[in-house]
């Protein structure tokens, strides 16, 4: 089948560009002086056997980190980041992810454990391969790219060429094997990175005499015995071959043969002849020790275009071509790291076939510049991955120090901004923080719409829809409608005999100012009617007599909505309960916006050195929220006597906003061990009240360590899709994972 030409007659480079590709890198956990560590894997994260994210590969030492399949290079490196940043997060303080392929200090083999699966036939199988390989081989790690042309472009071969699916499927895939193997020679020279081992890595082999460019995909790589040798003429004499191998029990399984590519489509090759090839597994790659995730997003998507250039490339003699592309793959693997190709017009040919492939298909001009860096690299083997890593090498004469200071340095950038994952950090910190447990638990993501933080889980068969971190399925519709109407809900817990402000509603500052002879002096709070995080909140802790400031405050209000409140201000402070599921998981006590003085600095000096927090940010993908200098805040302190100029004396506290939002600048202190249980009760009898599932409740208590009665409590706010950030990440006190507990709440079969 001419594949270049249906594509070509029939445009159908668009969808055929279109790809399926998932990443599974392998790691060694070892201690901070490089030597493989003995604990088993991480218990802090879910089961490994079928962990969508997170297994263990032949050694229990082996993480084996897994993306779920993407359609772009950029989705598959997110997730990939993003499953990195997790399990760094998870490992003890001192340990760490080795960034080579081959550990520089091999331990005894007897102390080398392997993976210690539930299911015996896992570690059965292990074994086995103790016994015919040794364990050294198998503590190499590498990358497998698994790589599927959509449905879509399957769809239409089958249409243009009237062969049914099965069969197109088997012929695109055999011929990409086949194209594959004949030039992975090429990204063994550019990708290659294991030029050295420890000798105990040799102990059954005579090792080369110079340092090479692979060894992980030469001879001394974990590979078969030279006796195996399959053919890709067909599927049908691949499938039949490796059964006979396996039926006379020259190997153990079909999964050891060790080839570069993989099939996958069925449970035993013998049945893709009838099911069809569903994608393929390249199995070619060491791992990058430059890129802190083992591979960059260039090199993903330079794979990905490699691919289909082979497809569009005519093809040599199939019966031989797989032989002479093993061929040149051993010697580029065993040359050494500084020397060129012994083939470059071919790479070039190959290299600049790709520049056209993207030229005339109008591809991102970014698929160029990553071409044009190969050909550089063709020209100067120091520029590849194995050649920095040798001319690093030849610098300090220690690879395992090398080793070290790369992990120390890639776990040092995961825990820098502990509570975000780099990859999805425009969206809110409690997203994050549930798209980060999920992962860490086990349970499969699919982000649905990132700006809007939607989120599919799937958990097995089980499958739930998540919005902004915890509205779900499980809460009724009216309870949202009740909590944004600030009237309605005073009122419906003011019948359920819960204490709450008097407050009036108006709708001008004509109407307000009617109402300012009977609150003039009294303690009040002014704020919308229908809105959330603090926003157009003014409060007069000492009342006001001021018809200005008033005034100016009902305008503030006026802006988030057209109906106002001007309510009681209850004294006491104010403490946010986190309520899920009847039970109250934790109590914060939040600190209004405000500076400390020294003496020597005026507040706004004080205001932008407080901003330069790294936890200070936007307040939705930080755990702090920046402190404004507006309206709200200049008439706050206008309030204390003070001006943005002013300067405080040590010690001194000048407060920016009246109401303790996090949102508008205030700082948490977690008090959920403090507070008196009738509180948490209180609360969570106030979320019933709401009909909700997930709720923050304010309340204003006079002293936490006394029971609640109808005196000592008001209730400020009921609120629906309450913020998690500011009780996972407190500014003081401990830490509440409550991303972890709308987990168990959703997914109960899973914990």
């Amino acid at each position: 089948m001419n594949f270049k030409k249906i594509i070509s007659d029939n445009n159908l480079f668009p969808i055929f560009s279109e790809a399926s590709i998932g990443l599974e890198k392998e790691g060694q956990r070892i201690l901070s002086d490089g030597s493989i560590t003995t604990t088993d894997h991480p218990k802090n994260i879910g089961n490994r056997q079928n962990h969508p994210y997170i297994q263990t590969d032949f050694a229990e030492s082996q993480v084996e980190l897994i993306t779920t399949p993407e359609k772009n290079e950029k989705d598959v490196y997110r997730v990939l980041s993003a499953v990195h940043e997790v399990l760094l997060r998870k490992l003890p303080t001192e340990e760490y992810i080795l960034p080579l392929s081959i550990p520089s200090i091999l331990p005894n083999e007897k102390d080398i454990r392997v993976a210690q699966f539930d299911k015996k036939e896992d570690v059965a199988y292990r074994e086995y391969l103790v016994d015919v390989y040794g364990k050294y081989k198998q503590m190499v790690s590498g990358i497998h790219y698994n790589f599927g042309f959509t449905q879509q472009f399957i769809d239409k071969l089958v249409e243009i060429s009237s062969e049914d699916e099965v069969t197109v499927r088997n012929s695109l895939y055999m011929k990409l094997a086949r194209q594959f193997i004949r030039y992975q020679w090429i990204l063994v020279y550019l990708l290659g990175a294991t030029p050295i081992a420890p000798k105990e890595y040799y102990s059954t082999m005579t090792p080369p005499s110079d340092a090479v460019r692979s060894l992980r995909t030469s001879k001394y790589g974990y590979v078969n015995e030279e006796h195996i040798i399959v053919p890709y003429t067909s599927i049908e004499e691949y499938a039949n071959k490796i059964r006979h191998y396996v039926d006379t029990k020259q190997l153990i399984a079909e999964k050891e043969f060790y080839s570069s590519v993989r099939f996958r489509g069925a449970n035993s090759v013998i049945d893709l002849p009838t099911k069809g090839i569903k994608y393929v597994e390249f199995r070619l790659f060491d791992i990058n020790p430059f890129a802190k995730y083992g591979i960059t997003e260039d090199d993903i998507r330079f794979i990905h275009l490699f691919a289909m250039n082979l497809i569009l490339m005519d093809e040599e003699d199939p019966t031989t071509s797989v032989e002479k592309g093993l061929s040149y793959s051993e010697l580029t693997a065993l040359d050494h790291p500084l020397a060129k190709p012994l083939h470059i017009l071919e790479a070039k040919k190959v290299l600049n076939n790709i520049k056209t492939m993207i030229s005339e298909n109008n591809l991102l001009d970014e698929d160029i510049r990553i071409i044009e860096n190969k050909l550089t690299q063709l020209d100067n083997p120091k520029l590849t991955i194995c050649g920095q890593l040798w001319t690093e090498y030849e610098k300090t004469g220690n690879m395992n120090q090398i080793g070290i200071d790369l992990a120390k340095k890639y776990k040092a950038e995961a825990l820098e901004k502990y509570y975000s994952l780099s990859a999805y950090n425009k969206m809110e910190l409690s997203t994050q923080a549930l798209i980060s447990d999920a992962i860490a638990s086990g349970i499969r993501v699919e982000i649905l719409d990132e700006q809007d933080q939607f989120l599919k889980l799937t958990y097995n068969d089980h499958i739930e829809y998540v919005k902004n971190g915890n509205m779900t399925r499980l809460d009724s519709y009216i309870s949202p409608l009740i909590m944004e109407n600030k009237v309605v809900t005073k009122k419906v817990l003011a019948e359920a005999n819960f204490r709450v402000p008097t407050s009036t509603q108006v709708k001008s500052v004509k109407e307000a100012l009617l109402t300012f002879p009977k609150i003039a002096g009294k303690p009040i709070v002014i704020k919308p009617k229908s809105t959330n995080y603090g926003l157009g909140i003014t409060i007069f802790t000492n009342g006001t007599t001021d018809i200005t400031d008033f005034e100016k405050a009902v305008e503030l209000a006026l802006k988030e909505d057209k109906e106002i409140m001007i309510e009681e201000f209850i004294s006491g402070t104010e403490y946010r309960f986190f309520v899920l599921d009847g039970e109250t998981k934790a109590v914060l006590l939040r600190v209004p916006a405000n500076v400390i003085g020294d003496g020597k600095k005026t507040i706004a000096q004080l205001v932008e050195e407080k901003n330069n927090n790294s936890l200070r940010g936007d307040g939705l993908s930080s755990p702090l929220k920046k402190i404004n200098l507006g309206d709200i805040e200049i008439l706050q302190l206008k309030e204390q006597g003070f001006t943005p100029e002013t300067i405080l004396q040590n010690g001194e506290i000048a407060y920016l906003r009246a109401n303790s939002n996090i949102s508008t600048g205030g700082d948490s202190i977690d008090m959920t061990d403090e507070v008196h249980d009738s509180y948490k009760k209180l609360a969570a009898e106030i979320t019933e009240t709401m009909f909700a599932k997930v709720c923050g409740v304010d309340l204003i208590i006079e002293d936490i360590t006394i029971p609640a009665n109808n005196s000592n409590y008001g209730v400020i706010e009921a609120n629906f899709n309450p913020m998690m950030m500011m009780h996972i990440f407190p500014a003081e006190g401990k830490s509440r994972r409550l991303t972890e507990d709308v987990l168990k709440l959703l997914f109960p079969e899973k914990y």
